[in-house]
């Protein structure tokens, strides 16, 4: 089994290390929300990686991948929402220039929350992340084990392993708060911010 997890897990490395819509947004709510309401990104980001690992376990993701019209429809969803996302940071920069939501006990809450969901539907969101659910995981099922447990688990792993890697993109935010606390500063990273939610979504819909 440790012939299996070592090359898994160093698999899991490089997928967490190419920056995407996830990267963009954890980095976006650490800033705005400190670090509750990245973590809280992050854990959206996981439920989704887990519930795609399910589904590829369950052979769901694989009828996805069969049908155009269904892959398409999801993609152009996803780019919406890469989109939507991506003018939200654009107009935030605008109006407040990045300043802090969670200043009170329940806006803090909310910006939780918020961020939670916000995670969990760019991740469900992105079709690729089905796909790729259902092309990688399976590769690390060891010969004669049973699939469905196994995917599970190996999901399970992945999800747990990418907390404890995007945790430390939390971390570098608030180690650098005095930096990041200020207003150029933050209104210029929820313009980058939102310009790579923009151009991802604008890729995914025009993709082939």
């Amino acid at each position: 089994m440790l012939s299996i997890l070592l090359p898994f897990l160093g698999a899991c490395v490089v997928i967490a290390a190419v920056p995407g819509p996830s990267t963009a947004l954890i980095i976006r709510h650490s800033l705005r929300g400190g670090r509750r309401a990245g973590f809280a990104t992050v854990l959206g980001n996981e439920t989704g990686v887990f519930l795609w690992g399910v589904a590829a376990a369950l052979g769901f993701t694989a009828l996805l991948a069969a049908s155009q019209l269904a892959y398409d429809v999801m993609r152009y969803a996803g780019a919406a929402v890469l989109i939507w996302f991506g003018l939200q940071a654009l107009r935030a920069a605008r109006r407040t220039g990045g300043a802090d939501e969670a200043a009170e006990p329940a806006a803090a809450a909310r910006s939780v929350w918020r961020a939670y969901r916000t995670g969990v539907w760019v991740n469900l969101a992105n079709p690729k992340a089905a796909i790729f659910a259902m092309s990688f995981l399976p590769q690390f099922v060891p010969a004669g084990a049973p699939q469905l447990p196994t995917v599970i688990g190996l999901a399970t792993l992945q999800a747990l392993f990418e907390v404890a890697f995007y945790g430390t993109y939390v971390w570098f935010v608030h180690r650098m708060k005095s930096l990041f606390d200020r207003a150029s500063v933050r209104r210029r990273m929820e313009q980058i911010s939102g310009g790579v939610l923009v151009a991802l979504g604008l890729r995914l819909a025009l993709e082939g």
